[in-house]
C-alpha cells in the first residue's frame, strides 16, 4: 500500500469516528454534543429488602425548614469608657444596660403550599423575630399564627406560594416497630435525616409541667437539640409526628441515646386547625385529679382488676363536682370506651370541646353506675399550684413503728407553708429509710388525710387504723405538693 493510500484511509477513519459527535475536523458543522440519557434510578430494594430511603427523603426533605428565633434578653451592664467618674453616667435617659439578642435554632414543617408551618412552641416562645430558611436556602420572615404551650405546638406563616409541603397522616394507625425517618436541623449543622422505628406509643415523659398534654410517639431515630419542630415521617412520606423532646442523661444539653419523642400528627392536626380558626385551643376539663390503679391499690380496694383510673381529688365548683363525682370513685369508661390509663383519660377529656356532655362509667363502693358531666373549659391557672417558704414547725410524734413514720397534726403554720386549704390530716416530718413507708414512696412533707378510707387527725387515729388493718396493703390518701393522691403501703 502506498503512503498516499494509507493517509487517505486514516483521514476517513478519524472523520468517521467523530461523525457521531456531529463535529468536523475542519471546524464546520454542529458542535453540540448529543444529550446522554439520565442514569437509571438506583433500586430501593433487593429481593424484597429495602436498601435505601432516598426516594422518601427526596419527597419529604424539601418541606422541612430551619427556624431561627431572636429573643431579647436583659443583657449586661454598659461599660463606661472613662471609669466610675464618667460624666455621662448619670445623664437623664442614659441606659444602664444594653439588651442582647439570644438566637435559638430549631426546625419546622411546611404543611400547606401557601406557607403554613408547624413547629414546637418552645422553638419560638418569646421570639421578637422569626426567620425561616427553606431547603433551597431561601429565607423568609415568619409571623406567628398561634401558639399552644400545653401541647408544645405553634403555627407560623411565611409569605410564599407553591411551596413543597407534607400531608399529615393518621398517627392512630402507626404501629410499634414501624420504620420512620426524622428530618431536622440538629445542633445547627444543617438538614439531617436519621432512621429508626416507633419504639412505643402514648408516652408521657413528665419533662413538662402538670398543665401539659402528652401523647408522644417514642422513636429511636436519632433526635438532638435543633431537631425540635422537625418532621417524623413514615415510608409513604406522610407526616406522623412533630419531633419535640429527648430523654438524655445530660438533660436539656445532652445528646441522643435512642429515646426521642414526637407529638403525634392527630394531636398536631387538631391543635393546628384550632389555632388557624380561633387563634387559641379550647379543651374540655372535668376538674379532677386521677391516677392509675396498681395491683396493690386494687387489692386495698378489693377490686377484681386494675381497669380504670382512681379519682384522688375533685375541685370545688368543677364540672365533676356538679355531676356528683367523688374522691375514691373509679372511672372505667368514657362514652362507653374503656379506660385503662390516666394519661389516655386526660387526653380524651381535653380533646372533647367544652360544654359537651360525656358519660362516665364509674365504680363507687363496689357498685357500678353511670354519671353524665358537662365539661368546663380547660384553664391552665386552675391546675397550677404554688408552695411558700419554710417556717418553724412544732416537734413531731412517732407512730407505732409499723410504717416507720414521724407525724404531727397540721398546724396553721404548716398549712401556710405547704399551701394547704385546711388543717386536716397529719404531716410526715421524718421517714425511716428502711421502713415500709419509705419503700412505698412516702416522703417528708406529705400529708396523710385517710387510712383505708378513714380520716385521721391524730397519731392515735393512725395507730388505731393500722391495728384494724388486715393483711391487705394499706390504702392512704395523701396530699403531696398540692395534689391529692392514693398510695399503698405494705406494713412490715
Amino acid at each position: 500500500m502506498s503512503y498516499k493510500s494509507f493517509a487517505l484511509i486514516l483521514v476517513l477513519a478519524i472523520a468517521g469516528a467523530n461523525f457521531g459527535c456531529k463535529t468536523n475536523l475542519l471546524g464546520g458543522g454542529d458542535s453540540t454534543p448529543v444529550q446522554q440519557p439520565p442514569p437509571p434510578p438506583q433500586p430501593v430494594s433487593v429481593d424484597g429488602v429495602r436498601t435505601s430511603y432516598a426516594d422518601v427523603v427526596e419527597r419529604t426533605s424539601p418541606a422541612v425548614v430551619r427556624i431561627e428565633s431572636d429573643i431579647k434578653t436583659k443583657g449586661q451592664m454598659m461599660q463606661f469608657p472613662f471609669g466610675d467618674d464618667d460624666m455621662f453616667r448619670n445623664m437623664p435617659g442614659q441606659p444602664q444596660q444594653r439588651p442582647q439578642i439570644e438566637r435559638g435554632i430549631g426546625s419546622g414543617v411546611i404543611v400547606s403550599a401557601d406557607g403554613t408551618i408547624l413547629t414546637n412552641n418552645h422553638v419560638v416562645e418569646g421570639a421578637e423575630k422569626i426567620t425561616v430558611q427553606t431547603n433551597d436556602d431561601k429565607t423568609f420572615e415568619a409571623k406567628v399564627v398561634g401558639t399552644d404551650k400545653p401541647s408544645d405546638l405553634a403555627v407560623l406563616k411565611i409569605e410564599a406560594q407553591n411551596l413543597p409541603f407534607l400531608t399529615l397522616g393518621n398517627s392512630d394507625n402507626v404501629r410499634v416497630g414501624d420504620i420512620v425517618l426524622a428530618i431536622g436541623n440538629p445542633l445547627g449543622i444543617g438538614q439531617t435525616v436519621t432512621a429508626g422505628i416507633i419504639s412505643a406509643k402514648g408516652r408521657r415523659t413528665g419533662l413538662s409541667d402538670s398543665s401539659s398534654f402528652e401523647d408522644f410517639l417514642q422513636t429511636d431515630a436519632p433526635i438532638n437539640r435543633g431537631n425540635s419542630g422537625g418532621a417524623l415521617v413514615n415510608l409513604t412520606g406522610e407526616l406522623i409526628g412533630i419531633n419535640s423532646q429527648i430523654l438524655s442523661p445530660g438533660g436539656a444539653n445532652g445528646g441522643n441515646i435512642g429515646i426521642g419523642f414526637s407529638i403525634p400528627s392527630n394531636m398536631a392536626h387538631d391543635v393546628m386547625d384550632q389555632l388557624l380558626k380561633n387563634g387559641k385551643v379550647h379543651r374540655g376539663m372535668l376538674g379532677i385529679f386521677i391516677q392509675n390503679i396498681t395491683d396493690d391499690t386494687a387489692k386495698a380496694l378489693e377490686l377484681k382488676d386494675t381497669v380504670g383510673v382512681l379519682v384522688s381529688d375533685v375541685a370545688k365548683g368543677s364540672a365533676a363536682e356538679k355531676a356528683g363525682i367523688k374522691r375514691g370513685d373509679i372511672i372505667t369508661a368514657v362514652n362507653g370506651e374503656k379506660i385503662e390509663d390516666s394519661n389516655v383519660f386526660r387526653n380524651k377529656v381535653a380533646g372533647t370541646p367544652p360544654g359537651t356532655d360525656i358519660k362516665l362509667s364509674i365504680i363507687r363502693d363496689g357498685q357500678a353506675q353511670d354519671i353524665t358531666a358537662k365539661l368546663d373549659e380547660f384553664d391552665v391557672n386552675a391546675v397550677s399550684r404554688t408552695q411558700n417558704g419554710e417556717e418553724e414547725q412544732p416537734a413531731p410524734e412517732k407512730e407505732s413503728g409499723k410504717l416507720g413514720l414521724s407525724l404531727q397534726p397540721v398546724s396553721p403554720a404548716i398549712a401556710h407553708q405547704l399551701n394547704l386549704s385546711s388543717q386536716d390530716g397529719l404531716v410526715i416530718t421524718d421517714v425511716d429509710p428502711t421502713g415500709p413507708a419509705a419503700e412505698a414512696g412516702l416522703a417528708r412533707g406529705d400529708v396523710i388525710l385517710e387510712i383505708n378510707k378513714k380520716s385521721v387527725a391524730t397519731v392515735e387515729d393512725v395507730k388505731t387504723a393500722l391495728d384494724k388493718a388486715d393483711s391487705r396493703p394499706i390504702l392512704m390518701l395523701v396530699i403531696r405538693q398540692g395534689r391529692t393522691i392514693y398510695l399503698t403501703v405494705r406494713p412490715g
